[in-house]
């Protein structure tokens, strides 16, 4: 059996204070959201992340349980330096009918060496005699026993009330009777779960606010998000008195998902005034969500609050024209706070403004040019009428605001020709070929390749005939790549509009392209990402 040191002697020298707590629990709650399947490696980076944003606990998961939490307590112990946080371990309370020093449940949670433990409990009656199988005495026995037990183990204990809000619902001396038995054995938070995420905040409030005044324990929330309530139903609870939040990062959870650290976060630090994150820490939110975002797998969410690349995005000409004059005329914080940056968003919405805080964003500085300024507009405006997109491809835009700044386009090569071919054969399959004939340096190419489609044989034709004279192109790759008929003029013809992600290990970029056909279209969304990238590479384009 491992020890751990009794609180508060355990806490990390640079965690913050201990009146308020932000504990995390995406390695345990958070893994259980549909398409999240986290090895011990995963986990570890997450926890590595999560230590480095500053929260004040991280959940590793219920030792015990599976060979895979199990491994992970041993090897964080070993391989983290916990300098913010605590790790805790998560588990039940001892059986009903037997004794809490022979349940090898509880002594998992001892040999996992984590210095603090969170059980979970049931709080509602019906709940006991149906999943329990046990009475309501026992039940208040079994949560006595084994934080009584813990605590004399040396370790920290908080304890999760499993449907409480519903069990308050049900029998609310009950629930209350739960949470003064837990504060009184020993534990040091309380956590009142809305397990099923049904609740609104005023509800929480008030609960909170009687529980609080009823037992004078140290009160916890943990919130589903089943009414797309959890953030606000946080920090309803916090108003009441809560001292401690349970959340995920970027939501993630069971069903729907769970309170998103990151709002939370932001809105404790920025809006309550309340320092929960060790100094400088809150300017990494973007960062660590995306990396997070990354460990599982998912795509991070463009609107989400705070961390979102959409979050500051601006795009209504109205909005731009008071963006110009205050940023924070139309914007809540400052999103470098977060981490975060303002974007403009070029459209057939945008005026004269978004164009030259777009211009200024690029780096060109538009503000006494209005002839200038007028033409971008226009010409936006006409190219998004007949299928392009401008905010969703930035490079493709400012290659356009450069072309009319420089008065002449970005060059790197000309196109004297091109054809894609492709060939059914008689046992089904398909022969994909492309030729570009193009000129470049003044040395005119010809080159063929064969690609898994016409669009792909005709980027490596262009590869196989560039790279050579432009050997950066070797290091940019397709991404993605998004097709999207859009309607003719008379509703019966459709045109095509083709987005291309590309990166060079470095960033990315899109790029936009609209033809009658799908090839011509990828044809032109490839141009311009090899040429923008090709800029960004600083290489000077031709004359």
């Amino acid at each position: 059996m491992t020890d751990a040191p009794s609180h508060p002697s355990h806490r990390p020298a640079d965690a913050v204070s201990d009146d308020f707590h932000v504990f995390d629990t995406t390695l345990r709650d958070g893994a259980q959201r549909e398409g999240i399947n986290l090895t011990v490696a995963d986990k570890l980076t997450i926890a590595r992340h999560l230590e480095d944003f500053g929260v004040g606990f991280i959940e590793g998961g219920w030792p015990g349980a599976n060979p895979r939490d199990t491994e992970f307590f041993q090897r964080a112990r070993e391989e983290i330096d916990f300098r913010h946080a605590q790790l805790v371990a998560f588990g039940a309370t001892r059986k009903a009918g037997v004794r809490v020093e022979d349940d090898p449940q509880v002594a998992a949670l001892l040999e996992s060496g984590a210095p603090v433990v969170t059980l979970v409990a049931k709080s509602h009656a019906g709940h006991v005699e149906l999943a329990l199988r046990t009475t309501p005495e026992e039940n208040l026995a079994m949560v006595r026993d084994t934080v009584a037990y813990l605590r004399a183990q040396g370790r920290r204990v908080f304890l999760d009330c499993e449907h409480f809000f519903d069990g308050y619902a049900l029998d609310a001396v009950y629930a209350k009777q739960v949470v003064r038995t837990a504060s009184e054995a020993g534990a040091d938070v309380v956590v009142l779960c809305d397990t099923n995420g049904g609740m609104l905040p005023a509800q929480i409030t008030a609960v909170v606010r009687t529980v609080l005044a009823d037992t004078g324990a140290r009160l916890g929330i943990h919130a589903q998000d089943d009414t797309g309530c959890a953030v606000a139903n946080t920090l309803a609870a916090v108003d009441a008195g809560a001292t401690h939040v349970q959340c995920t990062a970027n939501g993630y959870g069971e069903r729907v998902g769970n309170s998103n650290l990151f709002p939370v976060v932001a809105a404790l630090e920025l809006k309550y005034g309340r320092r929960v994150l060790p100094e400088g820490k809150l300017a990494e939110t973007t960062r660590i969500s995306h990396a997070i975002a990354e460990v599982v797998n998912l795509t991070p969410s463009t609107h989400q609050p705070y961390v979102g690349v959409s979050a500051f995005a601006h795009k209504a000409g109205l909005h731009a024209s008071a963006i110009k004059v205050d940023p924070d005329l139309y914007q809540h914080i400052d999103p470098a706070l977060v981490g975060n940056t303002m974007r403009m968003l070029v459209s057939d919405m945008a005026g004269r403004a978004s164009i030259e805080l777009k211009g200024k964003e690029l780096g060109f500085d538009l503000s006494g040019d209005r002839e200038l300024v007028g033409r971008v507009v226009e010409r936006v405006k006409e190219r998004e009428l007949a299928g392009y997109t401008y905010e969703a491809a930035d490079a493709s835009f400012e290659l356009l605001l450069r072309e009319e700044v420089q008065g002449r386009p970005v060059r790197y090569f000309t196109v004297e020709s091109w054809r894609a071919i492709v060939e059914d054969r008689p046992d089904g399959s398909h022969a994909n070929e492309a030729t570009v004939k193009l000129w470049a340096k003044g040395e005119r190419i010809v080159a063929t390749a064969e690609g898994n489609g016409p669009v792909n044989a005709l980027d490596r034709a262009l590869r196989v005939g560039l790279e050579r004279i432009y050997p950066q192109l070797a290091q940019m790759e397709l991404v993605d790549y998004k097709v999207r008929s859009l309607e003719g003029a008379l509703g019966t013809g459709s045109i095509t509009r083709v987005l291309v992600s590309t990166s060079d290990g470095r960033g990315e970029w899109s790029t936009v392209g609209v033809a009658e056909n799908v090839i011509a279209a990828s044809w032109q969304a490839l141009y311009d990402a090899y040429a923008y990238g090709l800029l960004r590479a600083g290489v000077e384009p031709q004359e």
